[in-house]
């Protein structure tokens, strides 16, 4: 599975997308439909007002043609900038899944303490079967997904060095996320060695959880697996996001989801089965459904 970070927001020549995109915007996450990306990462924070936006720095200094804290700015302020290399302000979360329902999968990343309140976006903008949560998880953690606030989304558990107290045992975290009654789709793999990616990757196998990778820029996979995530997959893809799905690795985050796509086709680990349709034949459980095939 390819899961585009921030969106599609680089250039794609070979499907006719010339110039980059506004990182996290409407038309980056347009992209991504048309290319057909499985989901797209995004970045949550939380306006002055209370009103939850789709922005990944903690100002829109960087991204926006306005500066200011997003904590600090009301949503009509936040709306009246245009973010750099395109003609959109910077979209409300609920904006952002009623344009992804039903079309593609979202990852929320979320830079606060909100998960609830964007729970309820979710619900709001009927998408809480098209959205991924997530958070860090350790072994002392009983099972994350259990959780009320997750019971009407799907959530994924985050595991990095720092989860256990040796390498070896960071499998056991993924062993009791996947212990409770309601199941995790994924693991997200964070800095780890080689070591502890082992035990990750034995135990999610194990309970029949896929293995997530980040291959964005240089990627902490460097330490394991003599890769440089996807600054080298642009040039060899085999030693890059070659040798993750070798490993074990199902689901790719990358800045160049079209790159990825194009490689995944040419090693024929494409179906052709698509978020859409998923989505048509189980409409309760779509991210569950679409994250539940070949691992």
């Amino acid at each position: 599975m390819v899961v585009a970070h921030r969106g599609c927001h680089a250039a794609a020549p070979d499907h006719g997308l010339a110039s980059s995109a506004p990182e996290n915007s409407l038309e980056a996450l347009q992209r991504c439909i048309d290319i057909g990306v499985d989901m797209v990462e995004t970045d949550v924070r939380r306006t002055q007002d209370g009103v939850l936006v789709i922005m990944h720095d903690p100002s829109v200094d960087r991204t926006t043609d306005g500066g200011g804290l997003v904590a600090k700015l009301t949503l009509a302020q936040i709306q009246a900038l245009r973010l750099d290399g395109g003609d959109e302000a910077p979209p409300t979360l609920e904006a952002f899944l009623r344009a992804a329902r039903g079309r593609v999968l979202v990852n929320l990343h979320l830079k606060g303490p909100f998960a609830a309140q964007a729970a309820e976006v979710a619900r709001r903008a009927d998408a809480s079967d098209w959205v991924l949560f997530k958070a860090r998880a350790k072994t002392d953690m009983s099972p994350i997904a259990d959780q009320p606030l997750y019971r009407d989304v799907a959530f994924m558990p985050m595991v990095g060095e720092g989860a256990a107290r040796d390498a070896g045992q960071l499998g056991q975290v993924i062993t009791r996320q996947a212990s409770g009654i309601r199941p995790i789709p994924a693991v997200e793999t964070r800095r780890m060695g080689a070591q502890g990616f082992a035990s990750v990757r034995d135990a999610a196998e194990a309970a029949r959880v896929r293995v997530w990778a980040n291959t964005l820029g240089m990627s902490s996979w460097k330490s394991f697996f003599g890769v440089s995530g996807d600054r080298r997959a642009l040039r060899d893809p085999d030693t890059s996001w070659g040798r993750l799905i070798d490993q074990g690795v199902s689901i790719i985050q990358t800045d160049h989801p079209a790159r990825l796509l194009g490689y995944l086709k040419s090693r024929r680990l494409r179906d052709g089965v698509t978020i859409a349709t998923i989505g048509e034949a189980s409409p309760s459980s779509t991210t569950h459904a679409a994250l539940a095939g070949t691992r």
